[in-house]
């Protein structure tokens, strides 16, 4: 597979996806160059089969096995660095137009080719690999790739051989698909899982980031991207105006809170950030929705933790104990498990109170279903 090295080039990008027998785990991540060139070479020779005319291209292979979350990131970072490492390689030193890149010296030749192990649980692993097409048959070759891949796209005998005998791994199935089916299957999986709205906030961060995008999440929380970035409102006003309150509003708010959680993990593995509307500032893991400033004639403020069933801490609310009805400053939400402590600690010192918490062992919500604290008692 080559082309004349003056013929400008279009990047195919595509996957290998790897389903693991039940209960399998790979013993690595990472091929060496060896054995990356090894397993180029049989894929090389699947793709001849399925694509007649591939010979035309450059094939190049990343001998590493990703998370889909890890190949679907904005500027899809693994699948570019890729391309700019197999047009580096010049022609002479290719092995009939494969290039194919594994470790060396335990090394990986740049760090977005190198998995993120705490993504590696999941039942199917996916080795990223392109075709570099001359300009003019690029078209055709990219119709042929979503065509022939989609219908009869199973890898070979000896390319699964080879992976289960390198990796120590069963496979159920070994398949290749373009990027555009690994947009496709991931939408359907999002979607069956009842993240659709999470979607439509990803498909726009990678497919056309120029563009803002809105979308309501399943309990009607609004969505909104633009500028690389997703913002919602702040949870506690927002519920307190237009969230689902019907029965136990305690309940609603939680489960609106459990799915912003959700929210929150999956756009962090896709490198999309997470921001409050109107606050410049990206999360570290959680949110602080401020809502007053500190009344000087007041006590010092306090920390109350609100917990939930599933949660934990659900939410801390800051406020100022004041005669019949607290003073409410700041809600802190935190959405990622190590991220309490640096929440706790960031509220404390800009409320300048101590990080000791109250907990309040419930939810507790005022007469508009907005979180609150006790109100010290009159006596």
């Amino acid at each position: 597979m080559e082309t004349p090295v003056s013929e400008p080039l279009i990047a195919c990008p595509a996957v290998l996806a790897l389903e693991l027998a039940p209960g399998e785990a790979p013993a690595r991540l990472e091929l060496t160059r060896d054995e990356a060139q090894a397993l180029a070479g049989l894929m090389a020779d699947d793709l001849r089969d399925l694509l007649p005319g591939v010979e035309a291209s450059r094939f190049a292979v990343a001998g590493a096995l990703f998370d889909g979350v890890e190949l679907l990131r904005p500027g899809f970072p693994v699948f570019a660095t890729l391309d700019e490492l197999a047009r580096r390689i010049p022609r002479v030193t290719t092995q009939g137009g494969v290039v194919a890149f594994g470790t060396h010296e335990g090394h990986m030749p740049a760090q977005p080719l190198v998995p993120d192990p705490r993504y590696a649980g999941g039942p199917m692993r996916l080795v990223p690999w392109m075709l570099l097409a001359p300009a003019e048959g690029a078209d055709d070759l990219a119709q042929a790739m979503e065509r022939e891949l989609a219908a009869k796209g199973e890898a070979g005998p000896r390319t699964a051989d080879f992976l289960m005998r390198t990796l120590g791994i069963r496979l159920e199935h070994a398949r290749y698909l373009t990027r555009d089916d690994l947009l496709a299957l991931t939408c359907v999986q999002y979607e069956h899982v009842n993240l659709a709205p999470l979607w439509t906030m990803l498909e726009a961060a990678l497919l056309t980031p120029y563009k803002e995008e809105t979308a309501l999440g399943s309990r009607g929380l609004p969505l909104h991207y633009a500028g690389g970035r997703v913002s919602v409102p702040g949870v506690a006003g927002w519920f307190a105006r237009e969230g689902t309150q019907r029965g136990n509003a305690a309940h609603e708010l939680a489960g609106t809170l459990f799915e912003l959680r959700q929210y929150a993990a999956l756009l962090a593995a896709h490198h999309v950030p997470l921001h409050l509307e109107g606050d410049a500032a990206s999360s570290a893991g959680y949110l602080v929705e401020a809502v007053a400033e500190a009344d000087p004639a007041l006590p010092a403020p306090q920390l109350y933790a609100h917990e939930a069933a599933g949660l934990g801490m659900a939410a801390v609310t800051v406020a100022q104990p004041a005669p019949g009805k607290a003073r409410v400053l700041a809600h802190g939400f935190p959405l990622e498990p190590n991220a309490l402590a640096p929440m706790l600690e960031a509220l404390a010192s800009r409320y300048r109170t101590e990080p000791a918490v109250h907990t309040l062992g419930r939810m507790l919500l005022d007469e508009h279903g907005g979180l609150t604290a006790p109100a010290p008692s009159v006596h």
